[in-house]
C-alpha cells in the first residue's frame, strides 16, 4: 500500500515528545526567572544575608525548587516514558510491510491524539500505547485506561465507517493473559503485536481498505486545518491586547 501524505506522516509519539521538551524548557525558565530575580533584588536594594527581603525572596527560591522536584520533574518523567514507549511501539509498526499495512502515528482528530492507526486487508486497529513497567494484570484494568480505547475506537469507527478493534499495547511490561479482552479491548504486550497482526484473516476488500484510508486523510486534513485556523484567530486577538 502506498503511504499517506500529510498530515498521516507523523512520527511516533510526536506530539508527547514535543510536550516533555516544553515542560522542561518552562521548568528551566521558571528556575532561572526566581534565581536571577533575587539575585536582581539583592543588588538593587542591598539586601544583607540577614536582611528579612532577602531571606524571603531566598524561601520563595527554594519552594520553586521544591515544587519543581516533587510535582513537576515527576510529570515530566512520566510524560518522557509515554513519549519513549509510543516511539518503540511506533518502530515496531514501522517494520510492518507498507504492502500490506498503513501505519499512522500521532494522529489528532480533536479528542486527544491517538498513538497509531494500523489499516490493512485484516481490518482496522487502534492502538493505544502504555509505558506502565508492569506486570499487568489484564483483569484489573479499568478506569480511564479502558475508556481512553473504547473511544477511539468508536471515533475511528464514525471516521471510517468499519469495525475497528481496539488494542491497548504495554511498551515493556509483562501481561499476564495477553491477546486477552478486557471490556472490549485486546490487550498484549508491544512483542507480540506484529505476530498478531500477522494472523489476523483478512476480512476487507482493497477497496475498502483505500476507503477507509482516504476518509480518514480527510478527517486529519479537516482537523488541523481547523486548528490552524483557530491558532491564527488567537493570535490575532492577542495582538489586538
Amino acid at each position: 500500500m502506498h503511504d499517506l501524505g500529510d498530515p498521516t506522516r507523523r512520527s511516533a509519539g510526536q506530539h508527547a515528545r514535543a510536550m516533555v521538551q516544553r515542560l522542561r524548557l518552562r521548568t528551566l525558565l521558571a528556575l532561572g526567572i526566581v534565581a536571577v530575580a533575587t539575585g536582581l533584588l539583592g543588588r538593587a536594594f542591598g539586601f544583607g544575608l540577614h536582611d528579612v527581603f532577602f531571606m524571603l525572596s531566598e524561601l520563595a527560591l527554594l519552594a520553586t525548587m521544591f515544587v519543581v522536584s516533587h510535582y513537576v520533574l515527576p510529570l515530566v518523567d512520566r510524560r518522557d516514558r509515554g513519549a519513549s514507549a509510543e516511539e518503540h511501539v511506533g518502530a515496531i509498526l514501522d517494520q510492518l510491510d507498507r504492502r500490506e499495512w498503513c501505519v499512522i502515528h500521532d494522529a489528532s482528530l480533536g479528542r486527544g491524539n491517538m498513538d497509531h492507526i494500523v489499516i490493512g486487508r485484516a481490518g482496522v486497529f487502534s492502538v493505544e500505547t502504555k509505558s506502565h513497567p508492569g506486570p499487568v494484570y489484564v483483569r484489573r484494568l479499568h478506569g480511564d485506561t479502558l475508556r481512553q480505547a473504547l473511544a477511539q475506537r468508536k471515533a475511528l469507527e464514525r471516521i471510517t465507517g468499519l469495525q475497528v478493534e481496539s488494542l491497548l499495547v504495554f511498551s515493556r511490561a509483562w501481561v499476564d493473559r495477553p491477546l486477552a479482552r478486557r471490556k472490549e479491548v485486546r490487550v498484549l504486550p508491544a512483542r507480540m503485536l506484529p505476530t498478531y497482526l500477522g494472523r489476523c484473516r483478512p476480512s476487507l476488500t482493497a477497496e475498502q481498505v483505500s476507503e477507509a484510508q482516504a476518509r480518514l486523510v480527510q478527517a486529519l486534513t479537516e482537523h488541523r486545518a481547523r486548528s490552524e485556523r483557530l491558532a491564527t484567530r488567537a493570535a490575532a486577538g492577542s495582538r489586538l491586547w
